[in-house]
């Protein structure tokens, strides 16, 4: 969230390209301008759509003119007569066994996980790390209303963000919805992926401590007890992923807060969430080393979800 992105489209009406030096010069715009030109020359093609949910719906209204999406319910499988492009992944976490199952194996390297958390061990226990997903910051409130885009006064140019190799046929239909989308290669997107991470296990978190917090609330109102959050969860990633977080996490965390200061909040997906820095806990322990994350096992402990 708010990494200085490899790309950035915005729209409606053109592509305009915002180029932010993360790499040194001359590498950043070797790579930039092969994938804004991958990009650029990508129209909005017919796609599977998985799920037929707020985020589903929302996705095959963004496509192509034409027509030529599919969309696929829970359990259903893919067709012979599948459109050949991405396959875009729209339904909870836990049903995504479910969805490999119903996909022939030919087609995985197709899938596109829109998932929130932590999909890093799932992925590479089925052999597919390294696959296509979306970080996608923008809101369906209900079901065939137009997404609302996660524009934040800390990341005007929008925060969300695509890897993969479908990744520029991804943002190029988000862009066809009036929506933002960074194309970003695999050290940016994960930085990207465990701030979403940290934001929602430390903002869901403390807005459990205190019930019927909004996520608004928990910014205004019990900023002290998420700021001391995000930095041992932030603490606890980097050390694992052996990385650096740019600075200014918790202003980027909390400017978003304040776009979806009307979400309300409850720890859920905990084997997705916050399940992943529990896992680190235990790992630690295990070697009789130090807790990484005692604040958020503390306050796991004491909503009792652990």
């Amino acid at each position: 969230m708010g990494l200085k992105a490899t790309v950035f489209l915005s729209v409606p009406a053109a592509v305009t390209l915002h180029r932010h030096h993360l790499l040194c010069p001359s590498s950043y715009s070797s790579r930039s301008s092969r994938i804004s030109a991958a990009v650029m020359a990508t129209a909005v093609q017919p796609a599977v759509v998985v799920g037929g949910g707020r985020v589903g719906q929302a996705l095959l209204s963004m496509g192509p003119s034409s027509g030529g999406d599919l969309l696929l319910r829970r359990g259903e499988a893919l067709p012979p007569s599948a459109p050949a492009g991405p396959i875009l992944v729209c339904t909870r976490n836990d049903d995504l066994d479910g969805v490999l199952e119903a996909t022939p194996k030919s087609r995985w390297q197709d899938l596109v996980f829109f998932q929130n958390g932590m999909l890093d061990p799932w992925l590479e226990s089925k052999g597919l790390a390294g696959a296509n997903q979306v970080l996608a910051y923008f809101a369906v409130s209900k079901l065939g209303e137009p997404p609302v885009d996660g524009i934040t006064d800390a990341n005007p140019e929008g925060l969300t963000a695509a890897f993969g190799n479908w990744a520029p046929a991804v943002a190029a239909r988000l862009h066809n919805g009036g929506l933002t989308c960074k194309v970003l290669h695999k050290g940016a997107f994960e930085k990207q992926m465990l701030e979403k991470l940290i934001w929602i296990s430390a903002f869901m978190l403390v807005g459990a401590r205190h019930p019927g917090a909004t996520v608004g609330a928990v910014e205004e109102e019990y900023r002290s007890e998420v700021s001391s959050l995000i930095a041992e969860l932030a603490s606890a990633a980097a050390a694992e992923r052996g990385l650096s977080f740019d600075e200014g996490m918790e202003e980027r965390l909390c400017a978003y807060s304040t776009a979806v200061a009307h979400f309300p909040t409850a720890v859920k997906e905990f084997k997705w969430r916050n399940g992943w820095f529990y896992s680190l806990t235990e790992k630690a322990l295990a070697q009789d080393k130090p807790d990484p994350c005692p604040l958020h096992t503390a306050w796991l402990k004491e909503i009792k979800v652990i």
